[in-house]
């Protein structure tokens, strides 16, 4: 009776957790999408700690250790592309460089120059 009683308080948690999970995720705005997730990939990096020290303490399992591998190998692929994007989204918010002297004064010279030999001619 108890464990029915338990599973049913776990179960109904998981259920309300992800229905606000989903709902607060959706009211998200695109301009805070990214950000986010940075930050999530960030925490994502406690998740890969613990993943390596628990490979540390693990008893003689084998199975326990490949699948611990294969989720230190995904944890890491998932932080290395979270901070991947987060670096080219703040790519395009990084203002572009002016363009150097050399190639607008070359332009501006033969204008002037072109400018000049009309006035003599005249």
């Amino acid at each position: 009776m108890i464990v029915a009683s338990t599973l049913t308080t776990n179960l109904s948690i998981l259920v309300l957790a992800g229905f606000i999970g989903f709902v607060v995720i959706s009211k998200v705005p695109n301009t805070l999408h990214t950000p986010l997730m940075s930050g999530t990939n960030a925490i994502h990096g406690i998740v890969l700690l613990g993943g390596l020290l628990i490979v540390g303490l693990s008893g003689n399992g084998t199975f326990n250790e490949v699948i611990l591998v294969i989720a230190i190998a995904f944890g890491t692929i998932n932080i290395v592309g979270g901070f991947l994007v987060t670096d080219r989204m703040l790519e395009m918010f990084k203002s572009k460089p002016k363009p150097s002297g050399g190639d607008d004064a070359g332009k501006s010279g033969s204008d002037a120059g072109g400018s000049a030999g009309k006035e003599k001619s005249s």
